[in-house]
């Protein structure tokens, strides 16, 4: 290891310490003297309870004289509700083909390789924020979203969403604002066949009872439909007619 050129580093650290660049200096960089390319992509956490919980800016001050040719990006979060503190650190550009946990203190950028999201937040998502991912992830084909927080804005009239290369939605433990959004043509253009997952009463709700007109279109793009529990499978086939539909996922 102490005569490694290059090193590519994609690990979470789900206790104390909070990995910083003064962390990497001593733990890796000093070791490594002939190091010349580090690659990395660390997401660590602590509790709120904790003194002393470093700011953004003082993770970015930690990366000062950092031995990288790459940008080095960050962002910290907290989150009350399970008492959390996370802080995110790579180096750009991001060379993996997933990136997971998106907040919406996810700064944006480019992402060319990345073929896989997962969205979290204890905050609501809103439009800007599925504007900077749409533009940020051009090349996504699974998105997973993980938020209970309605939206503040939900009826606000917006450009449709793109998502060109988008075949999996995964849907855990998302509100209903988030679902409705996918699946409204006016709202989202779904351009292939798309895998979904999601509650089935979630659904029905979304959907009014199989009814609501907006989101026809795109759930007729749907071509795979994973639920939470065996449902009844005629209205369903009827409003998703190309989907192969499945229960308890």
């Amino acid at each position: 290891m102490i005569n490694l050129e290059e090193l590519n580093l994609y690990f979470e650290n789900g206790r104390e310490p909070i990995i910083d660049g003064d962390n990497l200096k001593t733990n890796i960089i000093n070791h490594m003297t002939k190091l010349n390319k580090f690659t990395f992509n660390i997401r660590s956490c602590a509790g709120l309870n904790q003194f002393n919980l470093p700011t953004n800016e003082d993770i970015q001050n930690t990366f000062r004289n950092f031995p990288n040719s790459n940008q080095i990006i960050s962002y910290v979060d907290c989150f009350s509700k399970s008492d959390l503190f996370q802080c995110h650190i790579y180096s750009y550009p991001y060379p993996w083909s997933f990136y997971d946990n998106i907040t919406n203190n996810f700064p944006g950028g480019l992402f060319k390789s990345v073929r896989e999201i997962s969205l979290y937040d204890q905050r609501p998502f809103e439009y800007e924020f599925f504007l900077r991912i749409a533009e940020s992830f051009p090349f996504i084909e699974k998105l997973s979203l993980d938020n209970c927080e309605p939206q503040e804005n939900d009826n606000q009239q917006c450009l449709i969403m793109k998502y060109p290369h988008l075949t999996k939605l995964d849907f855990i433990e998302t509100h209903e604002n988030y679902v409705e959004q996918f699946l409204n043509d006016t709202k989202t253009c779904l351009v292939n066949d798309v895998y979904l997952r999601v509650s089935y009463d979630l659904l029905e709700k979304v959907i009014d009872n199989f009814t609501k007109d907006v989101t026809r279109i795109n759930c007729s793009k749907i071509i795979g439909l994973v639920l939470d529990r065996k449902p009844k499978v005629g209205k369903l086939k009827d409003y998703f007619p190309h989907a192969e539909i499945d229960g308890l996922f």
